[in-house]
């Protein structure tokens, strides 16, 4: 039998050596010498819902499908009461098209606005914070032991991110095993991808954990909330205001998580005390990083 490897647990896992999503270019460093490192690509992704363009995002280009369907649900654009009949993607116009059985209510409502450049994703951000009122976690715990197993998995996976750099990643997790394991150059954009994905394969949100290489913004903990996943974990920091909303809707925030060290901020209930931090190793300061920041 094979040895297996970092990604073999993963249903989704990053590919950093896919083609167009990251190219090598040169330069020169600090001495002057010739150097060549890996670099992000950035193309850009128009969202249609039906026959509306709703917004246009810069993106790697992987996953068109789970990011436009993702994005569009977690905006509050489509709900449970729409029924998805296709999600279209062409590759030459660098545009997806969700179809829904219906015209749906955002519709109606942006033909009531004015359209201005953006304002496709402000004219939800109100809707947003509706769907959060009367929001009801599911119960469960998130154990010390998982959280550390997740840290070190997903810190080792090779990643675009190890390749390159300049760039976020969020990881869907199911007890000590992440599941799938999305990036973009915008963390909304990963996550939205793993929202895309969940509602795709119909995977439910009970027993789920999100990990997150980002900062925990308002928008990633409402986010996770309106996916129904009780717990949001990241090596990165809180905002004053991801926290606040965090600890309205009952969701188990984490952060800072660097080797046998975190915080949590939020719905610290959920979590079970069953490993002893002093036998967590210390992180490495280089953490296997090969590119560019």
């Amino acid at each position: 039998m094979g040895k297996e490897t970092e990604t073999d647990s993963y249903i989704l896992a990053p590919d950093p050596d896919a083609v167009r999503l990251t190219r090598s270019v040169q330069g020169r460093d600090q001495n002057g010498d010739v150097t060549e490192i890996n670099v992000v690509e950035e193309r850009p992704l128009t969202i249609f819902l039906n026959s509306r363009e709703i917004v246009t995002a810069m993106t790697i280009g992987d996953y068109p499908e789970y990011l436009a369907l993702g994005f569009l649900r977690n905006q509050g654009m489509i709900t449970d009461a729409d029924t998805v009949l296709g999600v279209d993607y062409d590759e030459e116009s660098e545009a997806v098209v969700v179809r829904t059985n219906q015209r749906t209510r955002f519709e109606d409502k942006l033909e009531k606005k004015t359209r201005t450049s953006g304002c496709a994703v402000g004219t939800v951000f109100g809707d947003m914070m509706e769907g959060l009122e009367g929001l009801v976690l599911p119960a469960g715990e998130v154990k010390l032991s998982d959280l550390y197993a997740l840290s070190a998995k997903i810190n080792r996976t090779p990643s675009i991110y190890l390749n390159a750099g300049a760039i976020h990643g969020t990881v869907l997790c199911e007890g000590g095993k992440p599941l799938v394991y999305m990036e973009d150059v915008g963390r909304h954009n990963a996550v939205d991808k793993v929202a895309g994905w969940m509602l795709s394969e119909g995977v439910g949100p009970e027993g789920k954990l999100l990990y997150t290489t980002g900062r925990l913004t308002s928008e990633m903990v409402i986010k996770t909330a309106l996916m129904g996943i009780p717990a949001l974990v990241s090596r990165s920091g809180f905002t004053a205001w991801g926290v606040e909303i965090a600890r309205q809707v009952g969701l188990t925030l984490v952060g800072r998580m660097r080797g046998h060290r975190f915080v949590c901020l939020s719905g610290e209930e959920r979590l079970l005390w069953d490993a002893d931090p002093a036998s967590v190793p210390e992180e490495s300061r280089k953490h296997g990083r090969k590119g560019g920041q």
